[in-house]
């Protein structure tokens, strides 16, 4: 809005204060947080322009990360923002995140739940709706990618072990580690997480894939039925 209350459309700014022409002339680096949103949502809304928008959807989310971390839901929660522009939003977040995995870039090594928790965290405590989710491992346990396998109860009436195997297969991946989240937030493994978590333990073995651990996500923390289960089937 400018200081009579009108909408500024960016097309009426002047050339080089619009996002796109800054970034042709310049780069993408030497764009600012709130013009790369801009452009990722490529319109505003009836009372704002996107640089407004972005503006906005940057403040509610505490910066770049915590924006990076949000759920369709909470996306759609900030006015202006429908699901077309949530889900612009997410998959620019996640092609950030396998761009950081890509061959040649810094892959993770897990040693331990508490390092798969880090990569896990940021795709799972703000889902709304039930996620099971496979971190594809190499044989030093460096990630290779993390896919989303299953969106619902997890339970073993719906849960295919081809769907859980499949991109593990694909990718060669001798390991994998299982993460889901319980949006209730109640971190009990209920006996289909570990009757889920035991059926598939058992595919791996047929398929040579490890199965190292299968961690649960509330929005404040995380368990790891490794640790926790006594039962938790030996390879």
């Amino acid at each position: 809005m400018d200081e009579n209350g009108y909408r500024v459309l960016i097309k009426e700014m002047p050339a080089d204060e619009r996002p796109r022409e800054r970034l042709q002339y310049y780069g993408a680096s030497a764009l600012t947080d709130t013009e790369l949103v801009a452009i990722i949502l490529r319109t505003g809304s009836n009372h704002e322009n996107a640089l407004s928008l972005a503006q906005r959807l940057l403040n509610a989310f505490g910066g770049l990360a915590g924006l990076g971390r949000a759920g369709i839901g909470e996306l759609c929660q900030v006015p202006g923002v429908g699901l077309a522009k949530a889900a612009q939003l997410q998959a620019a977040a996640e092609l950030g995140r396998r761009l950081s995995l890509a061959e040649g870039g810094f892959r993770p090594q897990i040693g331990g739940p508490v390092d798969a928790a880090r990569v896990f965290q940021s795709r799972l405590v703000n889902e709304v709706q039930e996620q099971l989710m496979a971190m594809l491992l190499d044989t030093k346990h460096h990630v290779l990618r993390v896919v989303t396998v299953y969106t619902g109860n997890v339970n073993t009436t719906v849960v295919r072990a081809g769907e859980v195997f499949r991109e593990a297969v694909r990718e060669n991946a001798p390991a994998i580690i299982l993460g889901h989240n319980h949006p209730s937030g109640d971190l009990t493994p209920s006996p289909e997480d570990l009757h889920v978590t035991e059926e598939l333990c058992k595919a791996g073995r047929l398929l040579n894939i490890r199965v190292l651990d299968h961690l649960i996500f509330s929005r404040q923390a995380h368990v790891s039925l490794k640790e926790q289960w006594r039962e938790f089937p030996a390879y």
